[in-house]
């Protein structure tokens, strides 16, 4: 007959036997889901266990499986770290000891594969305190119809214990979300860090190293038009971060809570990668930069949580943007939206694009790098009608080399002695972007209209409704303020600034002067030098080209006196 499990008592045995008499190996288990839980402390767990297994003359010695900040409800025991080791390594031990029921499972699920497991590799499990005192479960030789019966109603329990914490957290939140300044304890938006709310609970504050990352961020996607330092890509500022060795987002808050960076990411498909680290990326500094949580709003599914008058509501009193400040970055971010496609390649493409044109055809033409099994080692620019499908007439290429130096040569003849100047946009303020928004919340919302069975769902609807409709009619009165477009004087010529500038840097110079290159087909023996009659450069910009007449001219009046 199968072994019965036994309960403290008359019946209760007080100590195992094993089948060749050697002393049982137990393995302690701890799991806290939060680590501020004093009730279950891992001491206190701890503790039960060392006793339960003393009781029961199984040796512990320093084999434990330590699962802390691990949900029951979220996670297998084979899913865990440290548990679900141990498990993987069944000839190791012989009893795994949890101070409670709930410490092993959370569901009906789970409780049937850990019983199936105990029962294939023959363990005993001990749980040292529960509603009946300890319970020892006895797999070695099997276990009967009641013992499973058992099972199941501890596992009922544990699994209708968790789903009523669920609701009661899920009813919390619900709660806590529509109070303003009220933080409900989880992870906060980058830039913020959780601080006491007096009276109880905690609220927002910016979080000094994350804001200045923040700054950092900005700054060099704005650039400084009075110093000449052009904005950077999101690509090439996600670079700079991850070469300084910046924690990502991500990581971050690991950091700050103590626990190790990285975890696991997708891969190909079916496929789990593992890394010990985070890093930058610019589509994940493009989300923070257009999530409304810098102006301090709290936000429910990438959607602000109003109140009853459709007001955002705020998490923070100390928000990192203003309005005017969280607009002008999207500006940018939309203006260079078609550019952040391929950011990388800004950083990587020849100093002539949209520069330099067939003069066969008209078309721009582009750089070609040859591949390492090509006998011509030289870059040049060539005539890209051949990859349109279409057909030039006199298809023209030119060596790199001797293009990009005419180029440079010719611009700073032309506009070298100039000082740069730059407009900067003064940010006004504009409701309509928050009017689309908010409009468009109306809209879905509207579409749920009827379908609402109880009259307390019907009055919910209708708040939401008129809620929303507050907000819009309160952002229609508030008036649009018009950007100002204010002069910068550098006091640096063009020449300066080329010397000083990478090859992006030159290249925006050519582009906003409206520089344009026009080649021609190569006669005989165009493979030695430049033929300079093959080349025409121009500035079409109406002012550059203006101020270009008057320098060329200036200067071949001092050559002529000279």
């Amino acid at each position: 007959m199968a072994a019965k499990p036994q309960v403290r008592g008359a019946e209760y045995p007080t100590r195992l036997s094993s089948p060749v008499n050697t002393q049982l190996r137990g393995v302690s288990v701890l799991r806290l889901s939060v680590l501020t839980d004093e009730t279950t402390s891992p001491e206190r767990q701890r503790a039960a266990n060392t006793a339960a297994a003393a009781g029961l003359g199984i040796d512990l010695g320093d084999r434990e499986a330590v699962d802390l900040g691990v949900s029951a409800s979220k996670t297998t025991p084979f899913e865990r770290p440290e548990l679900g080791a141990w498990l993987r390594r069944p000839d190791e031990f012989d009893a795994l000891c949890f101070w409670r029921f709930d410490r092993a499972v959370r569901s009906m699920a789970d409780m049937d594969e850990l019983v199936k497991w105990a029962r294939e590799n023959k363990k005993i499990i001990v749980f040292a305190e529960g509603p009946g005192g300890r319970l020892t479960l006895d797999f070695r030789s099997g276990v009967d119809l009641i013992t499973e019966l058992i099972l199941k109603i501890f596992a009922f329990a544990a699994q209708f214990e968790a789903q009523s914490i669920k609701e009661r957290v899920i009813s919390a939140q619900a709660a806590m979300r529509v109070m303003p300044l009220r933080w409900r304890g989880s992870r906060p938006p980058y830039g913020y860090m959780p601080v006491p709310l007096e009276g109880g609970g905690s609220t927002l504050a910016q979080d000094p190293e994350a804001v200045a990352v923040l700054e950092r961020i900005i700054l060099e996607l704005m650039g400084d038009p009075s110093k000449g330092i052009a904005g950077k890509s999101l690509a090439a500022i996600a670079r700079g971060l991850n070469e300084d060795e910046i924690p990502s987002s991500r990581d971050y808050w690991s950091i700050k809570q103590g626990r190790e960076t990285g975890g696991r990411t997708g891969g190909a498909a079916g496929e789990t990668i593992v890394l010990g680290r985070f890093t930058w990326r610019h589509n994940a500094i493009k989300a923070i930069l257009t999530s409304e949580r810098l102006l301090g709003w709290k936000m429910q599914d990438n959607k602000p949580v109003r109140d009853s008058e459709g007001r955002p509501v705020m998490a923070t009193a100390d928000p990192i943007l203003t309005r005017e400040e969280f607009d002008a970055i999207g500006a940018v971010l939309e203006e260079r939206s078609v550019d952040n496609k391929k950011p990388e390649r800004w950083d990587t493409v020849a100093l002539l694009l949209r520069v330099i044109h067939c003069s066969g055809c008209g078309l721009r033409m582009y750089l070609h790098q040859p591949s390492g099994t090509s006998t011509c080692k030289t870059d040049t620019y060539k005539c890209g009608t051949h990859n349109r499908g279409i057909t030039c007439a006199a298809p023209a290429y030119i060596k790199r080399e001797w293009a990009e130096e005419y180029v440079e040569r010719q611009f700073l003849w032309m506009l070298g002695a100039l000082e740069v100047t730059h407009t900067r946009t003064i940010p006004g303020y504009d409701p309509q972007p928050e009017i689309d928004a908010t409009l468009a919340e109306y809209e879905e919302h509207q579409a749920q209209q009827g379908r609402q069975q109880s009259k307390a769902a019907q009055s919910a609807w209708q708040k939401r409704a008129d809620s929303l409709d507050a907000r819009l009619v309160d952002l229609e009165t508030r008036e649009k303020t018009p950007p100002r477009i204010e002069e910068i004087r550098t006091g640096k010529t063009y020449a300066r600034i080329w010397e000083s500038s990478d090859t992006a840097g030159r290249r925006k110079m050519l582009q906003d002067a409206g520089a344009h290159l026009t080649v021609s087909k190569s006669g005989r023996g165009g493979w030695r030098r430049l033929d300079e009659r093959r080349v025409d450069f121009e500035v079409r910009d109406p002012f550059f080209s203006e101020v270009a007449s008057e320098l060329t001219a200036m200067a071949d009046e001092l050559t002529a006196n000279d």
